[in-house]
């Protein structure tokens, strides 16, 4: 059984997270007519949910390259052989017609829908994010990829602490109120991380109720809110001195720069 969530309704538009894998989320943006889907690591979720609903695909957006964001491509491709794939300018993404670039900016008037490209390396070298202020000036959200989770980040595989903490600046320099679609369902185990970094933050402990309540019912915790994310996201908060401190204790060493702050906690992150 294709378990599909919905996520919110934004004047007339839909975002979805389709359950792909273990804890994938496929992202799928829709009127009631055209579609567009983010990061299809599996092709049947997607086409499934699209023919349901008798939806007509036309973009396929790539944040980057790993298998499980890309691996559904050509099989769609073939069901779907008009649809655009846009992915990074930087990796080498299957079947993509349009490579982007930080700032460019990609519009598709059926879905009455306009993005600005983020770069955001760090996960892969050549992360993209992509950045929507909604239809019509409705709520923003943001396509993030493995950037950024609920209450976590990416594992830098390709990428430095530098490059993660200013592609995460990046994101957090956004508007408060913008929805944050992530591709995984971790936000569980992420905060069951961060009490330990941060065990006196209210935010987190009222967000640890939330989303405990919303597993037990097997209901998504996605899409976030980045400012929620700013109060409680260790990863978004290596400036604050609670944040400081934990990690120069996890790392037994005195750390000076902000970079050094969050390799401390990614480390204690990959240890968790």
């Amino acid at each position: 059984m294709i378990n599909v969530l919905e996520q919110s309704a934004l004047k007339g538009l839909e975002l979805r997270a389709v359950c792909a894998f273990k804890d994938n989320y496929i992202w799928i943006a829709h009127n009631d007519t055209h579609a567009l889907i983010v990061d299809p690591g599996q092709a049947d979720p997607v086409l499934h949910y699209l023919q349901k609903h008798a939806l007509e695909l036309h973009a396929i957006l790539i944040t980057h390259h790993h298998a499980d964001h890309v691996g559904g491509i050509e099989a769609i491709k073939q069901v779907y052989p008009n649809a655009t794939v846009y992915g990074p300018a930087r990796e080498n993404i299957p079947h993509c017609d349009h490579t982007l670039e930080d700032g460019d900016d990609i519009e598709f008037p059926v879905l009455q829908l306009q993005f600005q490209v983020l770069d955001v390396p760090g996960h892969t070298a050549g992360h993209i994010a992509f950045f929507s202020t909604g239809p019509d000036g409705a709520q923003p959200f943001l396509f993030c990829g493995d950037t950024l989770f609920s209450i976590g980040c990416g594992r830098l595989f390709e990428g430095t602490p530098e490059q993660m903490l200013a592609s995460l600046d990046k994101i957090a320099a956004l508007p408060a109120d913008t929805l944050i679609c992530c591709a995984h369902e971790y936000t569980l185990s992420n905060i069951l991380w961060a009490l330990e970094v941060e065990p006196t933050n209210t935010q987190l402990q009222q967000y640890h109720q939330q989303v405990v309540a919303q597993r037990a019912q097997d209901q998504p915790t996605l899409p976030s809110r980045l400012g929620l994310e700013l109060d409680a996201n260790p990863f978004l908060r290596t400036r604050e001195p609670n944040i400081i401190a934990a990690a120069r204790q996890y790392a037994d060493a005195d750390l000076t720069q902000d970079s050094d702050v969050f390799a401390a906690l990614r480390q204690w992150k990959n240890n968790h």
